[in-house]
């Protein structure tokens, strides 16, 4: 792909974000940037249309985890406001292509919106997802929030980044695992996860060292064999993340000298073909103050969806008009590596060569 590639509005595909104006995130000597070899390998990223919404309702959260992208906490305020959801309501409802809702945070149940916009969105008929911490089950206020969601049939993508408690509770905090545990074994008795029900439970693993995660078939196994025998807990399916150098894992790459040796590990592993899948193809991403961005990682930056027209939800009337251009920087190496990773999980069934 060369750099002249146009969309139908003459915006280019691939836009580097340096060249609207984003500080990159720093390579080390000798390092290609990613859109040097995405040009080289000729590989094509644009977006097809939007099937996915996908909002940051706010970065409060109860826990404080060593790779969490959004640095969020306990002590985080930004939080999506009724207006701000009516908005991408009305949005949604002007969509020709939107079949899911995907709400992340922080921990999205603690924004007091967040079960207007959830049961809302079912209601016009779409899958609702709800990245849950599962900690959160156990929050003043949370006591019923299981019960809605089983209620309104949302999907939850449910973090546990292992099947022992030393790595959750290294990557995520004290007693974390045991927490997780129960509020899955509670889950489990709402339905989610039963072969036999519509309730649907997926997990999310994440390596909690600085590597990239093995293939998802294989830690599915793993993950299945582990929980129904030890705590005889199922679930659905389960969704492997590369963890992306910005932010919070930044600090913990850079505090651990092992920043410039994970960025070379994930330049190694690029996968041209995990690129051309790569999620913000399906995708759009809106803040908790309505701005719109390619990816929630792109979102963690600031780094702005390109169209300077199609910054904020008030600058469009349908996500239709959402177009092809997307703004790329050299952290999309973390979505391009091995078998490809995104919000779904592992992009391909086994990685490049």
């Amino acid at each position: 792909m060369s750099s002249a590639t146009l969309e139908a509005q003459t915006q280019p595909a691939v836009i580097d974000a340096s060249a609207i104006g984003v500080a990159l995130i720093p390579l080390g000597p000798g390092m290609p940037r990613f859109v040097e070899t995405m040009r080289k390998g000729e590989v094509a990223v644009r977006r097809r249309s939007v099937s996915t919404v996908q909002i940051n309702i706010g970065y409060k959260c109860d826990l404080a985890c060593s790779h969490c992208h959004v640095e969020s906490g306990p002590k985080r305020t930004e939080a999506m406001d009724r207006a701000t959801c009516e908005r991408i309501l009305d949005l949604i409802d002007a969509s020709s292509k939107v079949e899911i809702l995907d709400i992340t945070g922080g921990a999205p149940e603690l924004n007091p919106n967040f079960r207007f916009i959830a049961s809302q969105a079912r209601q016009r008929g779409l899958r609702v997802f709800d990245r849950c911490n599962l900690t959160v089950l156990f929050e003043p206020g949370q006591e019923d929030t299981a019960e809605f969601l089983a209620e309104w049939q949302i999907e939850i993508v449910a973090s546990l980044p292992c099947y022992t408690s030393d790595n959750v509770d290294s990557q995520r905090g004290k007693g974390v695992f045991d927490k997780s545990i129960k509020a899955l074994q509670k889950l489990n008795r709402l339905g989610y996860g039963k072969p036999d029900s519509s309730l649907i439970l997926n997990l999310v693993y994440n390596p909690v060292g600085a590597h990239l995660p093995g293939p998802q078939s294989q830690l599915k196994a793993d993950y299945k064999k582990f929980l129904k025998k030890d705590f005889d807990i199922e679930f659905n399916d389960l969704y492997t993340i590369t963890n992306m150098p910005i932010k919070r894992y930044e600090r913990f790459l850079r505090n651990n000298g092992k920043f410039e040796e994970y960025m070379q590990l994930l330049i190694d592993n690029y996968n041209p073909r995990a690129a051309g899948e790569v999620m913000c193809t399906s995708m759009v991403s809106i803040g908790y103050d309505g701005r719109l961005y390619d990816c929630d990682f792109n979102q963690m930056l600031d780094l702005p969806h390109p169209v300077r027209r199609h910054r904020s939800i008030e600058d469009i009337e349908s996500f239709d008009q959402i177009g092809k251009a997307i703004a790329l920087d050299n952290h999309c190496y973390g979505c391009t590596a091995g078998a490809g990773s995104s919000c779904g999980g592992a992009l391909l069934e086994e990685a490049a060569g």
